[in-house]
């Protein structure tokens, strides 16, 4: 049955079959595949659709009929309206399985692959307080709730600290319990937001380009060091000095304490300098025995003790001796290349930006690696027959790209390289599937390990071994 709403049209008492990918569950009803956000399998829903195609549609649940019986409750005040942490409502375990599931989709379907039987995901042995960086934006626009939008009467303290109302730019949801960290993220957040308010510091307008306070950044490593990064619109030295002097007052545990200067339109702080106030200007984290440098604008894995299992699982897969050459690609600060240093001969990183590699090269420094050679530079260009000569050829490959994966001129170049292995980290089972299907010109699949990385979420890490074909 359905009724109109505003041109969209209800579905209603829709039974929820399946789960599709990105946390979405899906339904087929009439013949048309319905992605619904806000649902699991099992539910009973209206859902109202807001995109309808020919073959497919889009909708979002406006009515709980009936829950599923695997549903649990959220243990989040913000769960529903923050965009992280979306299955929460779901037992880990069924988690793992609809991301397992997610996986083989996509190497099926999406690569159209060949592929060996999936090992079973690797789950994370905690599923709250495991990332080790969170960031939280400052808004003078609060998003509000239907029962602020609905009251007659004025509604107070419209600025917020916390995250991005998902699809809505402007607007911030403020956040007072984050349970993706530990839960000294909150006393700082709320330390940071008090004094704000107490002192009427104007918060970060995103149209209108204006305020002072824009963003935090806070990195709580497993070694127990602690990095926070204050970002601002302009320079003003006392009420800054205030800001930062109350929060060393209040977070005594604090280690480095940064303000970043950000004129900016946009948030990145890549092409910025952040200015040490307190402390030495980076945290030390820790992988194994390993000892990483980790400064203001390094990319590092964000749950530190997944990221042992992800590696472990890559340097497993690489099956080295101690003879082999491997290069990293997109390497980073080293991490990867640092982790199977004691197994190989030579190690290669190549990364484009120039801050990682130097910190790689610090890194190296840091844990006594003497074989290990970060480059900085796109990989197409650097890995030539010179780089070769004077580098070797790989034995190796690891590559570890962004969500994006891999541009096709590096699935090029590494079917010119003929590395005898390949070891494919990617973040996106969707593009590495992707990549997958045009390297199988010249390799075969041997094995594959899904990792989850972040728990309550749909994302998902996955490990590929490829092997060169005869």
């Amino acid at each position: 049955m359905r009724k109109k709403q505003k041109n969209r049209f209800i579905l209603e008492r829709i039974s929820i079959t399946d789960y599709a990918a990105e946390g979405k569950a899906l339904v087929r009803h009439d013949g048309k595949v319905i992605f619904v956000s806000g649902a699991v399998p099992g539910d009973v829903v209206d859902i109202q659709i807001f995109k309808n195609k020919k073959d497919w549609a889009e909708g979002r649940v406006v009515r709980m009929i009936q829950p599923a019986s695997d549903r649990i409750a959220p243990f989040c005040r913000h769960f529903g309206i923050c965009g992280g942490c979306k299955w929460q409502m779901l037992p880990y375990p069924k988690q793992l399985q609809y991301k397992q599931q997610e996986v083989a989709a996509n190497f099926t379907r999406i690569g159209k692959l060949e592929i060996p039987e999936i090992l079973p995901i690797i789950g994370s042995e905690k599923t709250v307080a495991y990332r080790n960086k969170l960031e939280f934006t400052f808004s003078n626009k609060r998003f509000l709730t239907n029962d602020e939008i609905k009251t007659d009467g004025i509604v107070p303290q419209q600025n917020a600290l916390g995250y991005h109302v998902p699809r809505i730019f402007d607007k911030v949801i403020d956040i007072f319990e984050c349970h993706l960290m530990h839960p000294l993220n909150d006393n700082i957040r709320n330390t940071i937001r008090d004094i704000a308010i107490q002192h009427q510091f104007s918060f970060y307008d995103i149209k209108e380009h204006t305020g002072w306070l824009r963003n935090i950044i806070i990195r709580y490593c497993t070694t127990g060091e602690l990095m926070v990064n204050v970002c601002l619109n302009y320079e003003d030295e006392n009420n800054r000095n205030l800001l930062l002097n109350h929060l060393l007052e209040q977070v005594p545990t604090i280690t480095t304490l940064l303000y970043t200067i950000n004129p900016k339109w946009n948030d990145s702080i890549y092409d910025l300098t952040p200015q040490v106030y307190y402390g030495k200007g980076f945290v030390i984290e820790k992988l194994e025995d390993f000892q990483f440098i980790i400064s203001p604008k390094s990319f590092f894995q964000t749950n530190t003790k997944q990221a042992e299992k992800l590696y472990r699982v890559t340097r497993e897969f690489a099956g080295l001796t101690g003879n082999e050459v491997v290069y990293d690609l997109y390497c980073g600060t080293g991490s990867i290349g640092i982790f199977l240093s004691t197994h190989a001969k030579k190690i290669i990183g190549v990364e484009v930006v120039e801050d990682a590699i130097e910190d790689a090269k610090k890194n190296a420094l840091l844990n006594d690696i003497h074989h290990a050679h970060f480059f900085a530079g796109d990989v197409i260009k650097v890995c030539n027959d010179e780089f070769f000569h004077v580098n070797g050829k790989p034995d190796v490959v690891i590559t570890d790209p962004p969500r994006a994966g891999m541009h096709e001129k590096l699935v090029i170049k590494l079917l010119e390289m003929e590395a005898p292995k390949i070891v494919y980290v990617s973040c996106n089972t969707a593009t590495q599937a992707r990549d997958l299907a045009l390297l199988s010109e010249k390799y075969r699949i041997e094995k594959i390990q899904p990792v989850d990385m972040f728990p309550h979420t749909h994302h998902i890490e996955c490990v590929v071994l490829l092997v060169l074909k005869n």
